[in-house]
């Protein structure tokens, strides 16, 4: 007792009043500190946060849409995927789901909710566990908005960030305005985030059509989105959104009747894939590399809206129109290589620019802007993403030949020159020499150049190349729009250099368009987010024929794709291209059978196809680009112009200037025809002014020899040829080869 007593004798004030004072004073101050330490910790717990500046200048990130050239959804270039809408446009009960959910006094707290907070700190100490509720919308969103800055651990130093930055949030918007931001912030799992994003992606529909079951799916999945995805976990799914539309019901937003009403509405079964990048992916893959070079990474951020050239049907067709080249080929009994669906279930290729199986590609554009309407740079964009059309360098065989004949018709000689189909060797500068063949083992004698390119004749070609000068066929193939390397030597005459596909389309705009070259083009213009246009690309045209020249040329590529080697486009039994369509082009095959091509074109519509594989092999025995390829743009084509619902008008025919002179000549002699010439031996060519024959035809009907005799060339006996049976002169098998040369290869 007596301890007791002096303790309490000592705090008496009346004993100690000095003692009692300094107490006081010293509790006060401890707790001035502890409110000034609480005060700084506060200002300061956020100290790494956005300034109350960089909340009003806050943006989402807005996934970049690429679109076709008639505005419709070709893919998405995102690091999340995310279109703003906003909250105005929304029904009522999209909200509803939300806060019914999520924050239930959304409208009532200033940021944060202290029951929320009881809650969650009853949870805490009843289960032991961190719980994630407690957080208001306001404070989801500046987690959300503010990641990198406020983190995703689940410890009260982040919470204290959150209700901080959520405050602050509190004090610059309103309500709906928080709500908005939230909605399209927010994560619905795999890389959709906002509500449009996960709207088209869950239902094909925008945001502003969503009925209460589908807004209810969308508040329930982002709580956890693989957990609650209805394509991953259905029933998990249907109860979340139940349980949404349950508690949307005791808020009374919903009455019991529409409640039964929307829980039994059956969940989506299927993701709506539609610009998920599954259409013309290589097209895609070519644009967004363009882009990303002008634009960086505010391409996958800023929500730019870039509008293609490309034609969703035309792709559609054209993907059609391979595949059943694809497994025209495959499908031969004597097909020996490896088959793309063997490949692709054994797990696919190696390497992507190497794959095993048979490739191709396909292009085609409008000649006269260079709009690319439908393109393919392989057969399998998830397996190869290596793009043929744009990347490879193939041998393009007799396709280079026309650049060889209108190089003739420019420097002055005319479409009825005759040149000798006879056998021939070249002497190499290291004294090694070069037979070139034919096709088939037979030569022609005199021979006519429109007749030596319907029949695509090596042997004249290579001649007629001599004749003008290998150096001014690769200036003109330079000019039309071939790019890469030319070498100077006589077998490039028929196709021995290396090409870019797309390049090689290019080179043929000139022959439909009167002489003018179109510079492909994939992209029409760019926008941003609010529709001003950022980019605008025009026609790039450059004139590289004489009119005339480009005329007689063009007619004369009509000749081979109406009854050359391009006949099978107009075999019924075929490509059945009526000849309605006005169309010329050009057959092409390399050696041994590597690589087949046909380039055609119409007057408003060009299109070019390569079938072969990545490593050069034989793809099947006696293949050739009239047999496989050209069929494929027929296909292409008739659909275009004469299918169930054709895309576009039958173009008219062209227009040969008036400024040509027409004549009847000897197709032997290469002179005007005469009563003293065979009469089946006279036909009409055409002829720029000054070219014109002005001799008749022999009595005896003898040729004659026109032009100068060429170094190097000597008549030899036919060489034996193992190219296989020779095919009928006018029938859709007639074909050409290419001499070894440059192998093919490919740049990366």
């Amino acid at each position: 007792m007596s301890g007791k007593r002096k303790l309490r004798d000592i705090l008496s004030p009346s004993k100690r009043p000095g003692l009692y004072a300094g107490m006081i004073v010293g509790i006060l101050a401890l707790i001035s500190l502890g409110a000034g330490l609480a005060i700084g910790s506060w200002r300061n717990v956020c100290d790494d946060c956005p300034s109350i500046a960089q909340i009003y200048v806050w943006e989402p990130q807005q996934s970049t849409k690429i679109l076709s050239h008639d505005g419709r959804l070709i893919a998405e270039l995102f690091q999340e995927r995310r279109t703003p809408v906003s909250i105005d446009a929304l029904p009522d009960h999209v909200k509803q789901a939300f806060i019914s959910i999520e924050d239930k006094r959304f409208y009532g707290h200033r940021g944060y909710d202290p029951r929320g907070i009881a809650r969650a700190l009853v949870e805490l100490v009843l289960t032991r566990r961190k719980s994630s509720g407690g957080s208001t919308i306001t404070q989801q969103l500046a987690r959300n908005m503010y990641q990198q800055e406020v983190g995703y651990r689940k410890d009260f130093g982040r919470k204290l960030k959150e209700l901080r930055v959520a405050l602050e949030l509190e004090k610059v918007y309103t309500k709906d305005q928080i709500l908005e931001a939230y909605i399209n912030q927010v994560n619905y799992g795999r890389g959709r985030y906002g509500i449009e994003s996960a709207s088209r992606y869950f239902f094909g529909k925008m945001a502003t059509e969503l009925n209460p079951a589908e807004a209810a799916l969308l508040a329930a999945v982002i709580n956890r989105p693989e957990y609650y995805s209805p394509f991953e976990n259905p029933d998990h799914a249907l109860a979340r959104r139940n349980l949404v539309l349950s508690q949307m019901t005791g808020e009374g937003y919903l009455s019991r009747t529409e409640f039964e009403r929307w829980s039994a509405e059956p969940l989506p079964e299927q993701p709506n894939l539609e610009g998920s990048g599954g259409t013309a992916p290589y097209f895609v893959e070519m644009v967004r590399r363009e882009l990303d070079r002008r634009y960086g990474s505010d391409l996958y951020r800023r929500g730019y809206r870039v509008y293609t050239t490309l034609d969703l049907e035309m792709q559609e067709i054209a993907e059609e129109a391979m595949e059943r080249a694809w497994e025209r080929i495959e499908s031969q009994g004597h097909y020996r290589n490896p088959k793309y669906a063997d490949v692709i279930a054994e797990g696919g290729s190696e390497h992507e620019g190497r794959t095993p199986y048979l490739q191709g590609l396909f292009i085609a554009l409008e000649p006269e802007s260079g709009e690319i309407r439908a393109l393919i740079g392989g057969r399998d964009f998830n397996d190869s993403k290596f793009n043929r059309a744009t990347q490879a360098l193939r041998q393009p065989g007799s396709v280079f030949k026309p650049f060889v004949f209108t190089a003739a018709l420019a420097s002055g000689i005319p479409a009825s020159h005759i040149i000798y189909d006879s056998p021939l060797i070249l002497e190499e500068a290291d004294g090694s020499s070069w037979r070139p063949r034919n096709f088939t083992p037979e030569f022609g004698g005199p021979t006519t150049l429109r007749e030596a390119l319907r029949r695509s004749v090596n042997i004249v070609t290579i001649k007629l190349g001599l004749e003008v000068g290998v150096e001014s066929v690769a200036q003109l193939a330079r000019r039309m729009g071939l790019r890469t390397p030319i070498p100077r030597v006589p077998s490039v005459s028929i196709g021995a250099a290396d090409v870019i596909p797309l390049q090689m389309a290019e080179a043929y705009t000139p022959f439909a368009t009167h002489g003018v070259r179109s510079t492909p083009r994939a992209i029409i213009r760019v926008e941003d987010s609010d529709g001003r246009v950022l980019w605008e690309t025009k026609p790039e045209q450059e004139r590289v024929l004489d009119p005339l020249v480009a005329a007689v040329a063009t007619d004369m590529l009509r000749t081979a794709l109406d009854n050359g080697t391009g006949y099978s486009v107009r075999n019924p039994a075929v490509g059945n291209l009526s000849y309605e369509v006005p169309a010329g082009g050009k057959t092409g095959t390399t050696n041994d059978g590597t690589d087949v091509w046909f380039v055609g074109f119409t007057p408003d519509l060009l299109a070019a196809v390569w079938l072969g594989f990545d490593m050069p092999r034989q793809i099947i025995p006696n293949a050739q680009g009239g047999l496989y390829a050209a069929p494929a743009w027929a296909d292409f084509m008739r659909e275009v112009y004469l299918g169930e619902s054709p895309l576009r008008p039958i173009p008219e025919p062209w227009e040969m200037p008036d400024e040509l002179i027409i004549r009847q000549v000897d197709k032997v002699t290469g002179k005007l025809a005469t009563e003293w010439c065979p009469q089946d031996r006279a036909y009409t060519e055409f002829y720029i002014p000054g070219t014109e024959p002005t001799e008749g035809c022999d009595a005896d009907g003898s040729p004659g020899l026109f032009g100068v005799p060429l170094r190097g060339l000597r008549d030899l006996e036919p060489p034996e040829s193992d190219l296989g049976e020779t095919p009928p002169p006018d029938s859709a098998a007639v074909i050409d080869t290419v001499t070894p040369g440059i192998r093919s290869r490919h740049r990366e």
